[in-house]
């Protein structure tokens, strides 16, 4: 069974059994909270995309492979003493977290004690703690792959074949590697399968940059009549890359991504290989679309919802409707990020178009994780639009797409997920209640923003719960100011503080600005407020 079917089948297994695979999680907090509330956290939007891995035709896809909202920056010391704390306390657990622990290991197909050593690979690469279960399984999938590649290897002597087994079986990593090295060493260029073994192995250990490296030398060192197989090993290559500036901000592993995705459409004719080249077309956008994201302009913007809709013409609906439907939620993304950089309404538009096409594959029963994050995608979107246009319609329909994802995305299932779905939730009430007279859609602003905050902590993700707090903070000025209610403004300026405070301690200077902005307008409110109030009592 493939890497990526055997996630999928996972991921399916995880949709209805969450409870489980939430208490391995719980167990592990609890061995890091308190050094959690020491660490800090990179800045991230005020209403987030949503972003699952499917691993349909790419390792991304926005349905793609990351509860993106926070980095934890753990330092190297910082990182030793969580692991120490992890170490020291695991034999610690109690009898039934150890029996969930095993049916976990059980379930995904690992030797006892696997999980233990997949966290330390986790907490080492610096994982924040949203993406802990999606790196958990996707760990696990490529060891068990790693596992039966070497029970079938016969490459080199029988001696090395037999301890490497065993080093991987019992997860000495570093052994392993310093095994395929020997192997190397015995054989030379025709040992391309062990350079991919070691891929394999760096990938299982989150390293990257060194993984696509092996790829690409397994891929260099193959005779030209393998060119099937040498194509294989540029595509996880390619996918290394990716990894590597989606999930560390890796800028220019973002643009070699690219480099490589390219090279790859080039050896898929669209005549000859349509689906891998509708794969290929996948891969490059989705790498110009982070890239793109993460820079001024928008040309690659453009050229990823070029890419996009060029897969499109060979993942149609009638062949291949999930990857049809992931595709379209990409192209959203991509069409949405460039709405918001230009002025009009055109992009925004094309937007939503294209998330909802995804939601007629993306169905609730059928997918339910992929419909609920193209759901809140959707509200995104559609506040965006509702801000440049009239009226309070567009708001309406926001709301509606981001209480259809809290359907799914609930509290003990999906925590973050749920809370940031709230948080986007409050943000649009909190519009919609600005072009409407009265309280009620403040008011549910801000009991939104409250839920976001209780489990948006401020030592689980601290500057997600600044922005939260903001924009609670923004909801009850909004309440003060329309009821002219002192003790609101006052919670008011409760919640912009709480921002600053931690947007201070992280040295986020920008949201420092933004957020002392806020308060010095608000300093001004207060006082005209207590002017107007002493007037009219003399």
């Amino acid at each position: 069974m493939g890497v990526e079917i055997w996630i999928n089948e996972t991921w399916m297994w995880i949709d209805n059994n969450a409870g489980p695979l939430g208490v391995v999680l719980t167990i592990v907090g609890i061995l890091v909270t308190a050094y959690f509330s020491k660490t800090s956290t990179t800045p991230g939007n005020t209403n987030e995309q949503s972003s699952r891995n499917t691993f349909a035709a790419t390792g991304d896809a926005n349905v793609q492979g990351s509860y993106n909202t926070s980095n934890i920056g753990l330092t190297a010391e910082g990182g030793k003493v969580l692991l120490d704390a992890v170490a020291a306390h695991w034999q610690g657990l109690i009898q039934e977290q150890q029996r969930v622990l095993r049916e976990q290991e059980k379930r995904l197909g690992v030797q006892e004690g696997a999980i233990q050593i997949f966290f330390e690979i986790i907490l080492k690469q610096n994982v924040p703690p949203e993406q802990w279960l999606t790196k958990l399984v996707e760990i696990a999938g490529r060891y068990n792959a790693l596992c039966t590649q070497a029970q079938a290897t016969s490459v080199g002597d029988a001696t090395l074949q037999q301890e490497v087994r065993k080093a991987i079986e019992a997860r000495r990593f570093d052994d392993a590697d310093d095994l395929f090295k020997r192997m190397l060493e015995q054989q030379g260029a025709e040992m391309a399968a062990v350079w991919a073994n070691r891929g394999d192995l760096a990938m299982i250990r989150l390293r990257y940059a060194e993984a696509a490296q092996y790829y690409a030398t397994a891929a260099d060192t193959l005779p030209p009549s393998n060119k099937k197989q040498s194509v294989v090993w540029l595509e996880k290559e390619y996918d290394a890359w990716f990894k590597l500036g989606d999930e560390f901000g890796n800028h220019a592993a973002l643009a070699t991504a690219i480099q490589r995705a390219a090279k790859l459409l080039e050896m898929h004719p669209q005549d000859s290989a349509p689906q891998d080249w509708a794969r290929m077309q996948v891969h490059l956008g989705n790498a110009l679309r982070i890239l793109g994201e993460r820079e001024s302009g928008t040309d690659k913007l453009e050229v990823a919802v070029e890419a996009y809709r060029e897969a499109l013409k060979e993942y149609t609906r009638v062949r291949l409707p999930l990857d049809w439907a992931m595709t379209q939620n990409n192209l959203g993304n991509a069409l949405s990020s460039l709405g918001e950089r230009e002025s009009g309404t055109a992009k925004l538009e094309e937007a939503v178009h294209a998330y909802r096409e995804a939601l007629k594959e993306f169905t609730w029963d059928r997918v339910p994780l992929d419909w609920a994050a193209t759901q809140n995608n959707l509200g995104n979107a559609l506040m965006r639009l509702g801000e440049r246009e009239n009226g309070t319609a567009k708001m309406e329909e926001a709301v509606e797409a981001y209480r259809e994802a809290l359907k799914e995305y609930t509290r003990d299932r999906v925590p973050l997920d749920w809370a940031m779905t709230q948080n986007n939730l409050g943000n649009a009430l909190m519009r919609f209640g600005e072009r409407e007279s009265g309280t009620a859609k403040l008011e549910e602003a801000v009991q939104a923003h409250r839920e976001a905050l209780k489990e948006r902590t401020r030592n689980r993700v601290p500057l997600d719960w600044a922005m939260t707090q903001n924009s609670l903070g923004v909801a009850l000025r909004g309440l003060g100011e329309r009821e002219r209610n002192a003790d609101r403004l006052k919670d008011a300026m409760t919640a912009y503080q709480n921002a600053l405070d931690v947007a201070q301690e992280g040295g986020a200077s920008y949201y420092v600005q933004l957020f002392d902005n806020n308060i010095q307008e608000l300093h001004g409110i207060m006082a005209n407020f207590k002017e107007n109030q002493d007037h009219n009592e003399r």
